[in-house]
């Protein structure tokens, strides 16, 4: 197994979708949240805002299968292969990247995010 480097207990995952190659998401992992995505096959990451490990789809429903982890030639930073359910992005588009630095909209929405995160509020 190659040796992760992890920054301040992190590493950065880039997320993408298996089918499309799109890139879906970015987001940071700890060793605990990589050994859990291994174990289970579901993408688990660390969330620096709440400092605590969370697995994608817990509150959506909006899962993310990893098919396959690579690791780039410096061993800091990861891609996850995923068949993704549903919208990846909290805000309800397919993927975090659904407009250009103009601000145009280039995606559509797959699902409202009121009516999905009013649950947790």
């Amino acid at each position: 197994m190659i040796p992760l480097k992890f920054s301040n207990g992190l590493i950065p995952v880039v997320v993408q979708d298996k089918k499309n190659r799109d890139i879906l998401m970015v987001a940071f992992a700890n060793e605990e949240a990589v050994g859990l995505t291994k174990t289970t096959g579901f993408a688990h990451y660390y969330s620096r805002s709440r400092n605590k490990i969370w697995k994608k789809g817990e509150e959506s429903g909006h899962f993310q299968r990893v098919v396959r982890i690579l690791v780039d030639c410096d061993g800091d930073c990861l891609v996850y292969e995923v068949e993704q359910t549903g919208a990846a992005c909290h805000t309800g588009y397919p993927g975090c990247f659904y407009r250009t630095l103009e601000g145009t909209i280039i995606s559509e929405r797959v699902f409202n995010p009121e009516d999905v995160y009013k649950k947790t509020k």
